[in-house]
């Protein structure tokens, strides 16, 4: 994810402060990390260094004052190019799931691979159920049920492949000792 890409997008909207936007995408993005308020200022230093936004104003409400940014014309074409553009996939596999099975068969103990693919798959099942839930928990906003959809759309992959891999670790493992 690109936190400017985010921040750009929760711009376009009209103009915010630093605490608006941090808050906007811990809300609208609720299975992301969080932002952290440094890492907002520092991103929005960088967009008005590019000139992506501009300061529109400062307020006070109780404490410091605020600045207020806004998105400027190339701002909202910068957004707009990022947002046409189509993401290709991974060329590469750099599952940490992937890497344990495999060193654990380049080890020739295929039990061990055996075992972690076993409980591996029984934890995927355990947080598939977390998300069903979380989804259909009343009051459930929009942004949790697409995050929790994403979240087991891959489950369900990573769950595939395991209940795969699974059933070819004895060929892998002869495969590796020969």
């Amino acid at each position: 994810m690109s936190t400017a890409h985010v921040l750009l997008g929760l711009l376009a909207g009209g103009p915010r402060h630093g605490y608006d936007l941090k808050r906007a995408h811990d809300e609208r993005l609720p299975r992301a990390k969080p932002l952290a308020f440094g890492q907002v200022y520092a991103t929005l230093g960088r967009l008005e260094r590019d000139g992506y936004v501009t300061e529109s104003g400062q307020d006070r409400d109780g404490g410091p004052d605020r600045t207020s940014y806004e998105l400027t014309e190339d701002g909202r074409q910068h957004l707009d190019t990022w947002l046409s553009a189509v993401e290709p996939p991974a060329p590469y596999v750099t599952s940490e799931i992937f890497s344990k099975v495999v060193v654990a068969l380049l080890a020739a103990d295929a039990e061990r691979a055996r075992d972690y693919l076993v409980a591996q798959r029984s934890a995927h099942m355990s947080r598939m159920r977390e998300l069903t839930t979380a989804k259909s928990t009343p009051g459930a906003s929009i942004g949790d049920v697409l995050a929790a959809d994403y979240a087991i759309g891959h489950l369900e992959a990573d769950l595939n492949w395991l209940q795969t891999t699974l059933t070819r670790v004895a060929a892998f493992s002869k495969e590796v000792t020969n």
